[in-house]
């Protein structure tokens, strides 16, 4: 028994409904699982800084943030000890890898000066985070990399021009470290940080392999 045309046509539409819904529901749930995985709690912060805890971050990042927040805290902020920690929280935060969702879940960001993060960010995902896979499910099976044995060697203040932004006490901070798998050794493990002040902030600024 043939069907009629119209009836032909109806069940067409029906299926390719079907169909549609289908996909729909699958992009729908990926798309919600994705945006739940990007979604991470904060846990603490420094509010008048600007500085927030996030509570993905891993147990040597949460002291150092600890660490810091008991620096920020004092009746009068000694900069210099201000300096050094960040600069330990940057130094970890942007070259350990392994806990980084993607190549554009870049480290260190909440010390970087405003007006040099567009292009911090940029170069960060071009060179140094360019090949990190996505692990947005966990089930990334790359190798990567994690920072120990962080060292401040020298930190001393002079003169750094931004722009129009001249600041004389600026703090140039010499920092070394190593990783925990040798199979990294190669990798930099030393550089020079250059921090201005930006209100009561200390902003990194500039960024040099040594």
């Amino acid at each position: 028994m043939k069907l009629k045309k119209s009836v032909k046509r109806l069940l067409i539409i029906i299926f390719v409904a079907i169909i549609v819904g289908i996909i729909c529901y699958f992009l729908f749930k990926n798309f919600s699982n994705q945006k739940s995985n990007d979604t991470v709690k904060v846990v603490d912060n420094i509010s008048k800084y600007g500085y927030s805890l996030k509570e993905n971050k891993t147990k040597t990042y949460k002291d150092m943030f600890n660490e810091l927040k008991l620096i920020l805290n004092e009746k009068e902020v000694n900069d210099e000890e201000y300096a050094k920690k960040i600069s330990e929280m940057f130094i970890y935060d942007f070259y350990s890898l392994d806990d980084k969702k993607a190549k554009t879940d870049v480290g260190g960001v909440d010390f970087v000066y405003n007006k040099v993060l567009p292009n911090f960010l940029q170069n960060a995902q071009d060179t140094y985070y360019k090949y990190v896979e996505n692990n947005i499910y966990n089930n990334r099976k790359q190798k990567l990399p994690v920072v120990t044995n962080i060292k401040i060697e020298q930190i001393e203040q002079k003169l750094f021009t931004y722009g129009e932004k001249n600041d004389d006490k600026a703090y140039y901070v010499n920092v070394n470290w190593s990783y925990t798998d040798d199979s990294f050794s190669s990798y930099q493990k030393a550089a020079t940080l250059v921090f201005i002040h930006d209100d009561i902030k200390l902003s990194l600024v500039e960024l040099k392999k040594i």
